[in-house]
C-alpha cells in the first residue's frame, strides 16, 4: 500500500508535458523574380508566382524564375521556443513536356524586397510597377539587389520535390493532388526563431527551382489568390520557456 501511495505521490508531482502552440500565418507579402538585365517584369499583385525555368524561346530568352515569400511572425511571442516549421503551397500549373519532378528549394533572403501593383497569371509576368522586386531591384526602380536573382543565403533551408500539377474535374480531387509540404527542417527553425527574435531582419524565403534546363517551371497560388485554401500557409509550432512540450499541435 505503501509503495502505491509512494508511486502516486511521484506521478502528482511529474510536471504535465505542455502541448505545443501551433499557429497558421498566411503570407504577407509574395512576388517572382523574372530573369531579365532590365529588371522590367513583375508579379507583385498577381494570384500566383512562378519557380524553376521555363520553355526556351518565345519573346523572351531569359527563362528562369524565382519565387519570394515573407510571412509576417509577430504573434509568436519573442520568448516563445520555436519547435517544427513548415511551408505549404499549392500547385496550380507545371511546364508541358518538362520533367515529371523537379527540386524546389528554400533559402532565407537578406535584403528588403517589395510587393508592388503589377499583376500576371502568365509566367512572362506584368511590366514592374512602383515598389516591386524584379530580377535586378529590391524595389522598382530606384533599389537594387547586392546581386541580380536575389541576394540570399547559400545554404538550404528546405528542399522538396514537386511533380507535375494534376487537373482534376472535382475540387476535392483537385485539393488532394496538389498541395506540396516543405516539412521542417533545423534550417526552418533556425530562420523563424531568428525572425521571432529579430523581426527587423524578416526578409522571408526565395524558393529556387532547378534551372540547370528548362521547362522546370511550376506555378504555386500566391496570397492574393481568389481561394483562401490555395494562399500559402505557413505552420509554426512553439512553446514558452518553462513548458515541457510533446511537440504536438495544440490547435
Amino acid at each position: 500500500m505503501l509503495g502505491k501511495c509512494f508511486l502516486v505521490s511521484v506521478f502528482l508531482t511529474l510536471p504535465l508535458p505542455v502541448l505545443a502552440t501551433t499557429v497558421h500565418i498566411e503570407a504577407d507579402r509574395d512576388n517572382t523574380l523574372f530573369e531579365d538585365p532590365e529588371g522590367t517584369r513583375s508579379n507583385g499583385s498577381g494570384p500566383v508566382f512562378f519557380v524553376g525555368r521555363a520553355a526556351a524561346g518565345g519573346t523572351s530568352p531569359y527563362t528562369i524564375r524565382r519565387g519570394l515569400l515573407r510571412f509576417d511572425v509577430s504573434r509568436i511571442p519573442s520568448d516563445a521556443i520555436v519547435e517544427e516549421v513548415s511551408l505549404t503551397l499549392h500547385l496550380s500549373n507545371s511546364s508541358l513536356d518538362g520533367p515529371a519532378t523537379t527540386v524546389v528549394r528554400l533559402h532565407r533572403l537578406l535584403d528588403a524586397w517589395g510587393e508592388g501593383a503589377s499583376s500576371a497569371t502568365g509566367g512572362l509576368g506584368a511590366a514592374a510597377q512602383p515598389g516591386d522586386a524584379t530580377w535586378i531591384h529590391t524595389f522598382f526602380p530606384d533599389s537594387f539587389w547586392v546581386q541580380a536573382g536575389g541576394h540570399f543565403v547559400a545554404r538550404v533551408s528546405a528542399e522538396r520535390e514537386v511533380g507535375s500539377f494534376v487537373p482534376c474535374d472535382t475540387f476535392t480531387c483537385h485539393l488532394a493532388n496538389n498541395f506540396y509540404t516543405w516539412e521542417s527542417t533545423n534550417h526552418l527553425v533556425q530562420d523563424v526563431r531568428h525572425w521571432v527574435k529579430a523581426p527587423e531582419q524578416n526578409f522571408g524565403w526565395i524558393s529556387v527551382g532547378d534551372e540547370s534546363i528548362v521547362r522546370t517551371a511550376r506555378r504555386f497560388d500566391s496570397r492574393e489568390h481568389g481561394t483562401p485554401q490555395f494562399r500559402p500557409i505557413l505552420s509554426v509550432s512553439y512553446r514558452l520557456p518553462g513548458e515541457e512540450s510533446e511537440a504536438v499541435p495544440s490547435e
